[in-house]
């Protein structure tokens, strides 16, 4: 991922590039959880089932999911 400084639409931001996608990194989130506020385009985002974690090779991260599993 390659970082720069974005200065549009009058806001100086952090902007993410990767391979997929450009985020944007402000500095205006809520400050008793860093500062930070995170945008990504949701057009960049792929959606794995849950049933399907592990073949595409996310198994990993099933656990994250558990806790919803049994509601």
């Amino acid at each position: 991922m390659e970082e720069r400084v974005g200065t549009s639409h009058a806001m100086v931001r952090t902007e993410a590039h990767s391979s997929r996608a450009d985020s944007h990194v402000f500095d205006d989130g809520p400050r008793d959880k860093g500062g930070r506020r995170h945008r990504i385009n949701s057009a960049s985002l792929r959606l794995i089932l849950l049933d399907e974690l592990e073949s595409e090779g996310y198994g990993q991260y099933r656990k994250l999911f558990e806790h919803r599993e049994k509601e």
